[in-house]
């Protein structure tokens, strides 16, 4: 835990305020409460003024989701924060403040943490500090205000560049593959770019001529989103580091177009990833785009569940659950003609994981008698798999076995893994129905490289991710 932040995966949520649904459900403490308490260690909170202009509201701007109270949100992570781990929590704020309200939340934020606060003295970091030498401190991520004149320049430049028109061929603009992105996707995903930006508040109400000097000094992580040409937006600088912010199809654009560039990019600097605006129900993407190229903050939408949440889930069970898991070292090499790890190279089998399915117990104990048939015992099967890179990803299933609820498999299947430091071994158990959906009986997902070898009772996890009292599956796991 030495080591600075940027060589860690970070246990990363997204509008950590809202209970439901994006667009209408309630924002309160109490999901950023239970993301604390299952070890998240990124918190997003969405400032907006109150009606009266004079205090600062967590929400989730033009939608219909009510608001909480940024100083209750500051109080629950205060009393939280380092309830499951004592490594650092960090803040990210979406800004939409006038210079007033900023310098009021700095006072606030100032305040409620103390001591627990940390920020740098310098305005900017060469590199990041280590999560051991942030221990039971918070830290605040935003873009800084820029200062009128500032920013003036810098509009200036832009007119300029548009008049010309001169936009080389081979750097395509971020307005283009926006663009792009937009004119292949479906209809509904019109406004999935800008409804969900950590970094949008330039287009809300422009910089502030006096923007509040206490509020700058309190960010440690300096935050941004891409502008220009993409090599530009990926470019190390030697001196600072910074934290870029993209959507899940940005990612997924460049990923095709300048993987080893991102992978640069986070050996030194921090890269967010957020779902795509059009997620109205909360679910989540694939995480492993972002964690293949080295992204330290995929972050997700925890109120849901879902595949991709116990995924999440799953990594983050590595590492004592502390919500930090180093990097693989490969996504932090440089080569001796600065190469760095490619996603896309075609790899050997590095390794190979046999798993064993004995059999399952405890369905009896943790469900009702007619829970999953009204009249006959149940007739599970267990589904095994791997996600991880594309050449490593694959699924198998264990015959059925019917009318039992200690059902035995005595079945085992081999997976061969060319990159198992970033391979998550998927287990879930299912009922099978012949008329309507196969019934739910538990899953689990646990980090490759921490399974140990030989025969072990593993427990299993409802939807959301809680442990079952009684229900395990016997499996042998050998590494060959």
């Amino acid at each position: 835990m030495k080591l600075p932040l940027s060589h860690y995966y970070i246990y990363t949520g997204h509008n950590s305020y809202l209970t439901g649904n994006q667009l209408s459900s309630d924002c309160s403490d109490l999901p950023i409460i239970k993301a604390l308490q299952r070890g998240v260690r990124v918190i997003e909170l969405d400032m907006w003024p109150n009606s009266t202009k004079d205090n600062v509201h967590i929400l989730h701007g033009r939608t219909l989701t009510s608001p909480v109270e940024m100083i209750r949100c500051l109080r629950s992570i205060k009393e939280f924060a380092f309830c499951a781990s004592p490594y650092p929590v960090v803040i990210t704020l979406e800004d939409h403040l006038t210079a007033d309200l900023q310098a009021k939340v700095a006072q606030m934020v100032t305040q409620i943490f103390g001591d627990m606060l940390y920020y740098p003295e310098s305005d900017s970091l060469e590199e990041f500090p280590s999560p051991e030498s942030l221990m039971n401190r918070v830290i605040i991520s935003t873009k800084p205000p820029k200062e009128y004149l500032e920013a003036k320049k810098i509009t200036a430049k832009e007119d300029d560049s548009q008049k010309s028109g001169q936009v080389s061929n081979d750097e395509e603009t971020w307005g283009n593959d926006i663009a792009d992105l937009k004119a292949s996707s479906a209809s509904n995903d019109k406004d999935e770019e800008d409804s969900d930006d950590d970094d949008d508040d330039d287009d809300e109400h422009g910089f502030q001529q006096n923007s509040a000097p206490e509020y700058r000094r309190i960010i440690t992580v300096h935050a941004g989103k891409p502008k220009g040409r993409m090599r530009d937006a990926l470019k190390v600088d030697p001196h600072k580091v910074r934290r870029l912010s993209l959507s899940e199809q940005q990612l997924e654009k460049l990923a095709e177009s300048h993987g080893p560039d991102l992978v640069r990019f986070t050996q030194k600097n921090i890269l967010r990833v957020y779902p795509k605006g059009t997620r109205f129900n909360s679910s989540n993407y694939n995480p492993l785009i972002g964690w293949m190229h080295g992204a330290q903050m995929v972050a997700f939408n925890m109120q849901g569940y879902g595949r991709s949440l116990w995924l999440m889930q799953g990594l983050f069970r590595a590492n004592g659950g502390c919500g930090y898991v180093r990097k693989p070292d490969f996504l932090m090499k440089v080569g001796p003609h600065g190469e760095v790890f490619d996603p896309e190279a075609s790899l050997p089998v590095k390794i190979t994981l046999k798993v064993k399915v004995y059999m399952g117990d405890g369905w009896r104990m943790d469900f009702s008698q007619t829970h999953f048939d009204a009249y006959s015992p149940p007739d599970f099967y267990t589904k095994v798999g791997i996600a991880g890179v594309p050449a490593d990803t694959k699924t198998k299933k264990t015959k059925t076995i019917e009318d039992n609820w200690t059902p035995v498999w005595e079945e085992e299947f081999s997976f061969p893994l060319t990159i198992p430091e970033l391979a998550l071994l998927r287990i879930e158990v299912h009922e099978y129905d012949m008329s309507d959906k196969d019934d739910f009986g538990g899953q689990t997902c646990l980090p490759v490289w921490e399974l140990r070898p030989g025969i072990r009772a593993v427990p299993l996890h409802d939807r959301k991710g809680n442990k079952y009292k009684s229900v395990r599956l016997l499996m042998r796991f050998q590494f060959v």
